[in-house]
């Protein structure tokens, strides 16, 4: 929809789906509130409104990502959604206390822009109109999500704050995380719980229409706090990974070598892989080994190695000695299946498949 700061804003099809809703549900509000409105004017006042109030999510979410390109930190995107919106942000901010000032950012605008139309209501708007009213409807609305997001459980920024308050305490991310998201969990129960109690207590029957919305909140919220234990055992995992210690050795031969020959010279060396090679030793290509498989033991004697080689890029040959993060950000900027590792000096050291890599997270 744009690229406000430089930082593309998209609108899922899902948001159609609460403009709809907003709609149809705000449209008998606002003729409560102004009986002289027809129906097709109340419903463009309650459309009006949806659009202002995701223009508010928008902001909402401008705060986090501003934040965070201030503090260095690259921002993918910011999406519109069914229940609100979201900052892409691509790292986790250095420090608790940036963590702490990200996840602020957010709630603290709603709560600006509520004050704001609170002071706008009270002071400026006051007659009584269609303006008074939703400029009334918007700013209660940005309190609710202001404080709603301040609740102490992820994914909610609430519980990011809360995360930076324990990773400070503790000064271990993982366990801010882990704490964090169990708040999530319980938010979620309370939600349920809450909305349940309220009903029965007011002496009125469950209807599945009025717990509808409770539950798809509890839901997002429950989800997106196991999506974040989930990250935060992947993160635990990372140091684990070590690029000499998951690589299988490599030979070096030239293309016109026979299949045949350098997989007897790489078993006689052990050897797990075979890197092509250029008449001044320079790496050009990695032998595929589902090409390898897939070539008869018969004619591997007349097949070149150079013919069932991939071609190597500059950005698939790794320092050999990238270990933890370092090493994961790198097979991020070059998405392959099979990664070169090179010594300082320029040696080859052997060949990191990121099948190997990803056998490190298998069961989170």
């Amino acid at each position: 929809m744009g690229k406000p700061f430089g930082i593309p804003v998209y609108v899922s099809w899902s948001w159609f789906i609460v403009a709809v809703f907003i709609t149809v549900i705000f449209r008998s509000r606002f003729q409560e509130m102004l009986p002289d409105l027809d129906d097709l004017a109340a419903y463009a006042m309650a459309l009006v409104f949806a659009v202002l109030l995701y223009v508010s999510v928008l902001l909402h979410e401008l705060a986090h990502s501003l934040l965070a390109k201030g503090y260095g930190l690259p921002v993918r995107r910011i999406t519109l959604y069914l229940l609100g919106g979201v900052s892409e942000i691509e790292k986790e901010p250095p420090t608790p206390g940036k963590e702490f000032m990200v996840a602020a950012a957010g709630p603290a605008l709603s709560l600006g822009l509520g004050g704001l139309g609170l002071a706008a209501d009270v002071y400026v708007i006051n007659s009584g109109g269609i303006a008074e009213v939703l400029i009334w409807q918007l700013w209660v609305s940005n309190l609710i999500v202001g404080v709603f997001n301040l609740l102490p459980g992820l994914p909610l920024d609430g519980g990011r704050m809360l995360r930076a308050g324990v990773w400070k305490l503790t000064k271990s991310p993982g366990s801010g995380t882990v704490v964090a998201a169990w708040g999530g969990r319980v938010l979620a129960v309370a939600l349920v719980v809450f909305s349940i109690a309220t009903t029965l207590g007011a002496g009125e029957e469950l209807a599945l229409t009025g717990l509808v919305w409770p539950f798809v909140l509890a839901a997002f919220i429950w989800l997106g706090a196991s999506q974040s234990l989930r990250v935060a055992k992947i993160r635990a995992r990372i140091p684990r990974v070590n690029a000499r210690a998951l690589a299988r050795r490599a030979i070096p031969v030239t293309a016109e070598t026979p299949l045949a020959e350098a997989l007897r010279q790489a078993a006689e060396r052990g050897a797990g892989a075979i890197v092509v090679i250029g008449h001044e030793g320079e790496p050009l290509a990695i032998v595929h080994e589902a090409a390898v498989q897939a070539t008869p033991e018969h004619r591997r004697p007349w097949v070149n190695v150079g013919s069932v080689a991939k071609s190597l890029e500059p950005a698939m040959m790794l320092p050999a000695d990238l270990t933890g993060e370092p090493l994961i950000d790198a097979m991020r900027e070059a998405p392959g299946s099979e990664y070169l590792l090179v010594e300082s000096g320029g040696e080859i050291y052997g060949v990191l498949s990121t099948a190997d890599v990803n056998r490190v997270f298998a069961g989170v």
